[in-house]
């Protein structure tokens, strides 16, 4: 009694159009994360000079924490990278120390009081705690990146 051979499959066409929507998603997550940083630093940015009662509160640098660990964590899922947590950063970094700077007309935008204080250094440390975890971080899955 002979087994007749089975039939083998051919291997299925590679499917051309994954690779680039695959680098479509990474870029467009990317430039979410940039775009989503700079709302959420002229956001902090407008959260500043709450008060309650003629105090300061300082919500906004608890804002400023939490959205700058959800940006980090974004960045880096989105684009695949350990890297992409700089492209949160950077724009946020940026507008901060514009709104630290004087106009000509005098005017400034983050006011060199505790909450401003404490808004950029808490929001550049929670990127810097996010990009050393990234980078402790052990390496992902075969064919995950």
């Amino acid at each position: 009694m002979s087994v007749a051979p089975q039939e083998q499959q051919p291997p299925r066409p590679a499917r051309r159009w994954r690779r680039p929507l695959d680098l479509g998603l990474r870029v467009a997550g990317g430039g979410f994360a940039v775009v989503a940083a700079m709302v959420s630093a002229v956001l902090e940015l407008l959260l500043a000079p709450l008060r309650i009662g003629g105090h300061l509160i300082g919500v906004t640098v608890l804002v400023a924490v939490a959205a700058n660990i959800a940006l980090s964590w974004l960045a880096v899922e989105t684009v695949g990278r350990r890297w992409a947590v700089a492209l949160p950063a950077l724009p946020w970094v940026a507008i901060m120390v514009i709104a630290a700077d004087r106009t000509s007309e005098g005017d400034v935008l983050l006011v060199g009081n505790w909450v401003g204080l404490t808004l950029v250094v808490g929001g550049a440390m929670t990127f810097t705690v996010m990009a050393f975890r990234s980078i402790l971080a052990p390496a992902p899955a075969p064919g995950r990146y």
